[in-house]
């Protein structure tokens, strides 16, 4: 009895791993079958012509995938549209044998897709919308050798190389019309037999596969055309309400020719690809996405998965509030910043498994604060005080930090009696105000900047601008003990600028400027749409002239102090600004979901200063003022230990 029972309990153990190995493989043998009569309905018009094979070896492959196709689908398990489905595969099969007109063949082709799709579902999109930026990199890095630079199918890699079909131009127009972004994911993830293009599944994430279709699909589509599809999309709110990320990744821009005709086709296949941001958001808007998002997270929560519910509260935050931020801001900034500490609450929740119910009730203020947000966002224009104090209070916040920087560096060249240097310093924030032009430009004409996108900008500038001060700042420190400044200054200070110094000077500056012009032009952005640009452009003059005013007073009030005192005093500044601005970097990674959030409830949260209440931020505030700390008394004593006409 013993070894019946041992035998029944290997065999039924046996059965479930069989079963367990069925299930997990069937999402994949229906996505595998789906590729196939995809590229079916794309490339069969390459292989027959006029009833007559013009390309044999492409017509020997669709004979090849239309069979493997059929036989994939054969294996599926039961369900009340297989014998349906069998058919019409046997049928596109035939028809493929039989030479049948190309427009015939594509037609079976998505007939039996769509039936198989709707018969045995698979995602068809991901859980948030694809980055383009992200997908851009991923591009150059993995696919461009092949595919060219500008998708022209001319990578590097096919000179002189056998590649037998060469690769895909996605820059074709003719072929891209026919694909879909899920067409391009599937792909991209299983790779094509018999051919050169391999399985990207275990070299990159779901993310990266669907950030690098997205872009793919963008290149047959010029942005230049971006703007006229724009138009006609925000002119039909019917057409609007039947957009959602499923259907914008399923979407083939035959689809949109056949419907809208092929110059408003394609003018709107060019604004959905490159602004994926925008067209996904619900006809709601991106509070109503934002909601939407919410609520997913919650579902995947109560399902057991954190991963998932975690990348959707990431993505309600950065595609359904955070582009709403600047505007929210200009109109009511404590609102602004309780939903964004509430959204926060809603992702730590989620880090620290407290479960589907306290996630619930955080999801539910949420709403209230959304319906707040709403309110406020849908009254009339602003009045013309309110954004003359807004745009007064965006600049003077955004270039308080970058003017104290800048005019240190200055103050400190002329009180070295290095003048000339100062050219270098007027390069770097000259540069940095082009670069924000064109930023501008490329943010309202070209590309969309995607939340995530922004976050990491301003992220990097802040951590790699804190770094370089607190170098600075402890480096000034040592120098404001020396005792000989005169001799110093003779001996070591010119020979040290004059070597490479001034395109550090150059860096230093535009990185400070820049960043504090990135912020800025998205602020403005979003409140020169609201009207009285007038008020705007007088609150921008009143905190330049306000600015203007604290510069002058630094250097001459600076001018006066003893060289010591001075570098003394500049480089507790610095010290300070390198202490926001680590916390404004910590902050900003967070937003971007590349940092984990822990709120601190009762800190402070005062932006200006860099305190955000996360331990994660002020963990890093604390550590850097420790370091800053070592680094002043370690300076000063290292200096001392020197002769006076030494220290350098």
């Amino acid at each position: 009895m013993s070894f019946l029972r041992t035998l029944r309990t290997l065999v039924a153990g046996l059965l479930v791993i069989a079963a367990s190995v069925a299930l997990a493989s069937e999402p994949r043998d229906v996505a595998t079958a789906w590729r196939l009569l995809d590229y079916i309905a794309v490339d069969y018009r390459e292989a027959v012509k006029d009833g007559a094979i013009a390309n044999d070896a492409e017509y020997r492959e669709m004979t090849e995938f239309s069979a493997s196709a059929r036989q994939r689908i054969d294996a599926l398990p039961a369900s009340p549209a297989l014998a349906s489905l069998r058919d019409k595969a046997a049928g596109l099969e035939r028809a493929i044998v039989g030479k049948q007109a190309p427009e015939e063949v594509a037609r079976l082709a998505r007939e039996v897709a769509s039936t198989l799709i709707a018969a045995y579902p698979v995602p068809i999109a991901p859980a948030q919308t694809p980055d383009l930026e992200r997908g851009r990199q991923v591009y150059a890095q993995h696919c461009a050798s092949c595919h060219g630079v500008t998708g022209g199918g001319d990578g590097p890699a096919t000179v002189g190389a056998d590649m037998d079909p060469p690769p895909i131009a996605f820059s074709d127009e003719e072929r891209a019309r026919e694909r879909s972004v899920f067409a391009l994911y599937q792909v991209i993830e299983q790779g094509l037999d018999g051919t050169s293009m391999p399985s990207f599944a275990d070299t990159l994430s779901p993310q990266d596969r669907w950030a690098v279709a997205a872009y793919a699909g963008t290149l047959a589509y010029p942005p230049d055309a971006v703007p006229a599809g724009e138009r006609i999309w925000k002119a039909d709110d019917a057409f609007r309400a039947t957009m959602s990320l499923d259907r914008l990744m399923a979407l083939r821009p035959a689809e949109l020719a056949a419907q809208r005709g092929e110059t408003d086709g394609k003018a709107l296949t060019a604004y959905l690809r490159h602004r994926l941001a925008e067209a996904a958001a619900p006809s709601g808007g991106h509070l109503t996405l934002a909601r939407q998002r919410l609520n997913e997270a919650l579902d995947a929560l109560r399902a057991g998965d954190g991963k998932r519910a975690t990348d959707l509260a990431l993505s309600a935050y950065l595609d359904g509030f955070e582009p709403l931020e600047p505007a929210l801001a200009a109109r009511d900034n404590a609102l602004m910043v309780r939903i964004e500490e509430a959204m926060i609450a809603v992702r730590a929740g989620i880090a620290e498994g407290v479960g589907p119910d306290a996630v619930a009730v955080d999801i539910g203020r949420l709403d209230t604060l959304f319906g707040e947000a709403e309110a406020k966002l849908s009254e009339g224009p602003s009045s013309g005080l309110a954004m003359l104090l807004a745009s007064f209070a965006i600049l003077f916040r955004e270039g308080l930090e970058a003017l104290l920087i800048v005019v240190s560096m200055l103050a400190c060249l002329r009180k070295a009696d290095r003048p000339d240097m100062a050219r270098w310093v007027h390069y770097g924030w000259g540069l940095a105000l082009v670069a924000g032009a064109a930023t501008w430009a490329l943010a309202t004409w070209i590309i969309t900047i995607s939340g995530a996108g922004r976050e990491l900008t301003e992220g990097f500038g802040s951590l790699l601008a804190a770094i370089v001060l607190v170098w600075v700042g402890i480096w000034m420190h040592g120098k404001s003990h020396a005792g000989a400044w005169q001799s110093y200054i003779r001996d070591r200070l010119t020979g040290a600028l004059s070597r490479g110094s001034g395109f550090f000077l150059l860096g230093l500056a535009f990185l400070i400027v820049y960043r504090e012009v990135f912020e800025t032009i998205l602020f403005y952005a979003a409140i020169w749409n609201q009207g009285e640009a007038g008020a705007v452009l007088a609150g921008a003059a009143l905190a330049v002239l306000a600015l203007a005013l604290i510069a002058w007073m630094m250097i001459r009030f600076g001018m006066r102090l003893p060289i010591g005192q001075f570098f003394g005093a500049v480089s507790i500044l610095l010290a300070g600004l390198a202490v926001v601005l680590i916390g404004k970097a910590v902050a900003a990674f967070q937003e971007a979901g590349s940092l984990p959030v822990l709120p601190l409830s009762g800190y402070p949260r005062i932006e200006m200063l860099g305190l955000y209440p996360t331990r994660e931020g002020v963990a890093a505030q604390i550590i850097l003022l420790v370091i800053l700390a070592i680094g002043f008394v370690y300076a000063r004593r290292s200096d001392k230990h020197l002769p006076a006409e030494r220290r350098s």
